[in-house]
């Protein structure tokens, strides 16, 4: 059977991680759900969701997929301990890029942009406790943030509204390091960089979660292809299908960097 990595988030934010993956290995295919029946993630106990992400990677592991990329800090926190111990494939987490944000700081200051659930779990204290090495780490939940996201606004008043609202402290306080904490917040890159100063850095986990990946293909004998044709992202959603497909034009029309995508329907509209 041909080498097929599974991911999966609440919604959209993981085709962050799906755009970095297909660019360092374009022929390796992937299966991507977007739980939209449950997002967000952040307003469900931690059970829910740990429930949540068993279910979509059993299904995952039932198609096939011989790797799976928990492409959500939220679940990566409830659910990837238990995910590990029940299924009998790689499982690449996500985590907030805490400890390369606390290594580049030259000031000693780096905000962690996150959700509410993100903010409380267990995960990122464990980051802090492991990685701060004196340096201050100032957790800036991003309420709405992600949402705005969802419906594939990445750009324009409400968008900058709310970085600014949760920047403008960190930044006073002398923040130069800023780590996203969402893969929803990958899509706001330009965005922030328009925003802040040449001196102050954002960092995604998007592109070291895939290279994680390749390595993890790699370490288990079945590396990606190294050559082929491109594979569209298998994608679907557990939500309304139509409101994902108009997420997914908004977001292009927008400029955001997404792989190319083929769109299946969901498991009830199969039968």
């Amino acid at each position: 059977m041909a080498t097929s990595v599974g991911i999966f988030d609440s919604g959209v934010g993981g085709l962050t991680v799906s755009e970095a993956l297909h660019r360092l290995a374009p022929a390796l295919p992937q299966r991507y759900f977007a739980d939209t029946a449950c997002f967000p993630y952040g307003g469900r106990s931690d059970g829910v969701v740990a429930a949540r992400a068993l279910t979509l990677a059993r299904r995952l592991v039932d198609e096939g997929c011989s790797l799976l990329i928990v492409a959500c800090n939220t679940a990566s926190s409830a659910a990837l301990l238990r995910l590990r111990d029940e299924l009998d494939v790689p499982i690449v987490g996500m985590e907030p890029p805490l400890k390369p944000a606390a290594a580049r700081s030259r000031s000693g200051r780096v905000a962690v942009l996150v959700t509410a659930a993100t903010a409380r779990g267990s995960r990122l204290a464990r980051l802090h406790d492991d990685h701060a090495n004196g340096v201050d780490i100032e957790t800036v939940p991003m309420p709405g943030l992600a949402d705005l996201v969802e419906s594939g606004e990445i750009r324009g008043d409400a968008v900058e509204r709310t970085l600014r609202e949760g920047l403008d402290g960190p930044l006073s306080r002398g923040v130069d390091q800023v780590a996203l904490g969402c893969t929803h917040y990958g899509f706001l890159l330009p965005v922030l960089r328009g925003l802040l100063a040449e001196s102050v850095d954002v960092l995604h986990a998007a592109e070291p979660v895939a290279r994680r990946t390749v390595d993890r293909l790699e370490a288990n004998g079945t590396p990606p292809p190294s050559s082929g044709r491109p594979e569209a992202v298998r994608c679907s959603a557990t939500g309304d299908p139509d409101a994902f497909v108009l997420t997914i034009k908004r977001l292009r029309a927008a400029g955001a960097a997404l792989p190319p995508i083929e769109l299946l329907p969901r498991e009830d509209e199969k039968r």
